[in-house]
């Protein structure tokens, strides 16, 4: 499906304007880190009246082997990006990801100018533990992040 703006369109209360993404992993603490990286993203504050996230998980009736280290929320803290829900799941990852996140590094200048800056971005991010899957030489890097790191094409 494809949604086009309309100018002078109204979007009524129906309308979903805001998305989260929920990530499963084994490692919630090691992949939200990476995303905070990647995006420039904070942990999202709880919600009243908690005072900190493990209050707020407390509150909840679960099982004594599940904890707050189990998931992370970030948020944009400039309120524009959806928020990343990101769980820990038992089972392992069985298929390629459906979702892929793409990164888009900002900026003009010439195609030496951009590539570089496209380059050093992914440098900052194997530093955070993201993988170099692939390189367009000149155009894009295809990456993979901590979880993801044995995708396949």
């Amino acid at each position: 499906m494809l949604l086009l703006p309309v100018s002078g369109a109204r979007y009524g209360p129906d309308m979903a304007s805001v998305i989260d993404l929920t990530l499963d992993c084994a490692d919630a603490q090691l992949l939200a880190a990476f995303w905070k990286t990647a995006l420039g993203y904070v942990d999202e504050p709880p919600l009243a009246p908690f005072k900190n996230r493990e209050e707020w998980f407390a509150s909840f009736d679960l099982p004594e082997d599940d904890s707050a280290d189990d998931g992370a929320w970030l948020c944009d803290p400039d309120g524009v990006g959806p928020r990343l829900s990101v769980l820990k799941v038992p089972e392992p990852k069985t298929a390629k990801n459906r979702l892929l996140i793409d990164i888009r590094v900002p900026g003009h200048g010439s195609p030496e100018e951009r590539w570089a800056r496209i380059t050093a971005e992914s440098e900052r991010l194997v530093k955070a533990g993201g993988v170099v899957l692939e390189k367009f030489d000149g155009h894009h890097i295809v990456m993979a992040d901590p979880s993801t790191s044995d995708y396949q094409f």
